[in-house]
């Protein structure tokens, strides 16, 4: 039993050692706020010079960063647009150099082409004029075969009759061998 009371005295001592820590904790204390102000001060400036200003520096030096390569891509964008519309303009002339190209090209062969049909109509007309002339010439050279040939057959049946006296009868056999001859002779 004296245990008991002893542990109830330690106990007993043990709560007013444990409360006086409680109040000492709960209690305000000048002292501890002015260290407290003190050290969340040095804490501050510590942190404003080794964290603030840098971490500030480097956020500038990114944003000015960051302005410099938007610049550059909005320089780029622009560079890209303006050798877009240069390429444009470029296709534009170069399809209206070639649409004049085709125009002209189009333009000598029609020129050639009535100029090849000028020179065939005008050989035409000159291979039928010396075909014409050729068969004049045939025409006349015929005509004159024939002549020849009625002549000869003329004299050939005049030369028989003034050989021989003609009778009606003399007259018919002549002419029959007259027209003999001359059938045969087609």
């Amino acid at each position: 039993m004296l245990n008991l009371i002893s542990e109830a005295a330690g106990a007993v001592e043990a709560a007013e050692t444990s409360r006086a820590w409680y109040e000492a904790l709960v209690s305000i204390n000048p002292t501890t706020i002015i260290f407290t102000l003190i050290n969340v001060l040095i804490i501050f400036l510590i942190f404003r010079i080794f964290l603030y200003k840098p971490v500030c520096k480097i956020l500038d030096q990114r944003k000015e960063m960051a302005a410099k390569e938007i610049a550059e891509a909005q320089a780029a964008k622009e560079s890209a647009q303006k050798t877009e519309q240069e390429y444009k303009e470029r296709l534009a002339v170069a399809k209206e150099e070639a649409a004049e190209i085709m125009k002209q090209a189009t333009a000598r062969a029609q020129a050639r082409e009535e100029e090849i049909i000028g020179e065939a109509n005008q050989k035409a007309s000159e291979i039928r004029v010396k075909a014409e002339e050729a068969i004049e010439r045939d025409k006349k050279r015929a005509m004159n075969e024939i002549k020849d040939e009625i002549s000869d057959i003329v004299i050939l049946a005049a030369t028989k009759v003034v050989e021989k006296e003609i009778s009606a009868k003399d007259n018919e056999d002549i002419i029959s061998n007259f027209l003999v001859n001359v059938n045969a002779e087609e």
